[in-house]
């Protein structure tokens, strides 16, 4: 018997404007960048919202090909984060499809950047760094607010590393591997 292998990605949903109606001189940088998502957003529009551009960019090849295995496993509206679940040899091609999301997939949906942060074997090293850098994100607002941030919020944002988020002592990784991927197989190669 053979066991299907998948991929799971975290992926972070910034925000490139303040809110309608809002200054955005009144609110923190990365504030600004990680607001919530609009409570509209649900897996299925999630789902049909990436099968649509993977759709555009690869044909019906590419649908084919990521439609069996594609699954939101988790979607928090609160921090802007998802996970997705979809198999071991195509999840570039969602990537690839993420990359060039340029709104969230509701009606009249805020431009926005899905950033995938962290490719998994298993979920549960993905939750973890999840919660890790929502850790980091907590304590580089906390420290934002009270004016004792030397960094810029969104180079703290783009790296995640520990020196940005101030008290934080926690290990960061280089990128967005994981140590379950094979030795041989590079992130950012062409081929399948």
């Amino acid at each position: 018997m053979v066991r299907l292998k998948d991929r799971y990605l975290l992926v972070n949903i910034i925000y490139t404007d303040a809110p309608p109606g809002q200054p955005k001189d009144s609110v923190p940088d990365l504030l600004l960048y990680n607001q919530p998502t609009s409570s509209e957003l649900r897996p299925q529009l999630l789902l049909k919202g990436i099968r649509s551009e993977v759709a555009a960019l690869f044909g019906d090849c590419g649908s084919g090909a990521v439609d069996r295995s594609l699954q939101v496993k988790y979607l928090s509206p609160a921090t802007s984060t998802f996970i997705l679940r979809v198999s071991r040899a195509h999840h570039r091609l969602v990537w690839a499809a993420l990359a060039f999301m340029n709104r969230v997939p509701i009606r009249d949906g805020r431009p926005c950047i899905f950033r995938v942060v962290r490719v998994s074997g298993t979920v549960r090293k993905v939750e973890q760094e999840a919660v890790r850098r929502a850790k980091l994100l907590i304590l580089a607002a906390k420290d934002e607010m009270a004016g004792k941030s030397s960094s810029d919020a969104l180079g703290a944002l783009l790296r995640g590393d520990s020196q940005a988020a101030g008290r934080s002592s926690l290990a960061v990784r280089g990128g967005p591997e994981d140590s379950e991927l094979e030795a041989g197989e590079d992130v950012m190669s062409d081929d399948g």
